[in-house]
């Protein structure tokens, strides 16, 4: 599906405890691939740099529920500068379109230090939407996402089962490569958020896999946890 000229995909989210997690997992391992950028069983690290304006408007709107909505933030996995990207994720009701664009290391060091000029200069229609969203919005910098993601991919409606653990918020820097980077742990008790994303359909064998029920589902945002963690640490 595509709006706006963006590809849509289905997203659900759940709050799951250790022994459902457990129990789900060996149930997806046996049927689905472990995704291939995993660097070992537990999946792989993720850490991100998300971004807003004056107004907290990204945190904001997910909290009130606004229809349509976007995140920018820059991602880079296993802490290595290797692959560095910026990405615009937009959120249409329970749809979801993700763009993106690769940065370099130089790059993202002047992003962290306020220099966008180069963003601008680019050419690149994704990186010209942040450099007006943060002249015009004055974004800067709100707080970085920790986490170790394991995932699981099925080919028909591209699936994608993500297991997302040990979510921490950074306390101080903003910068993603930072060896010493303080966080902290957001969610209490022995809890995984499980994501579900698709095409069309979720197929039916997923589905009885997967054993979920719609109530069971949760408006999940792992940017306004860490952002109210942050805040919390601050007062």
């Amino acid at each position: 599906m595509e709006f706006a000229g963006k590809r849509l995909r289905h997203e659900l989210k759940f709050f799951i405890h250790h022994h459902e997690y457990i129990g789900l997992r060996n149930r997806i391992g046996t049927l689905l691939s472990l995704d291939r950028n995993s660097v070992d069983a537990e999946g792989y690290h993720i850490r991100s740099l998300y971004f807003d304006n004056m107004h907290e408007s990204s945190l904001h709107d997910k909290m009130n529920g606004i229809f349509a909505r976007k995140k920018y933030r820059v991602r880079i996995y296993n802490k290595s500068d290797a692959t560095i990207k910026l990405e615009r994720k937009s959120k249409y009701n329970d749809m979801v379109a993700k763009e993106s664009a690769s940065l370099t290391r130089e790059q993202f060091e002047l992003l962290r230090d306020g220099n966008y000029s180069f963003l601008k200069a680019s050419g690149h229609p994704l990186m010209n939407d942040f450099y007006t969203d943060l002249v015009t919005g004055a974004m800067k910098p709100s707080v970085i996402v920790d986490y170790v993601r394991e995932a699981y991919i099925y080919p028909t409606s591209d699936v994608r089962i993500t297991f997302d653990k040990q979510l921490e918020a950074s306390l101080q820097s903003f910068d993603i490569f930072d060896q010493d980077l303080v966080t902290a742990g957001t969610i209490e008790g022995p809890r995984t958020i499980l994501e579900v994303k698709y095409d069309a359909f979720l197929p039916t064998m997923i589905r009885d896999l997967l054993q979920l029920s719609s109530h069971n589902r949760s408006s999940i945002s792992k940017y306004g946890i860490c952002k109210e963690k942050r805040k919390t640490f601050a007062q």
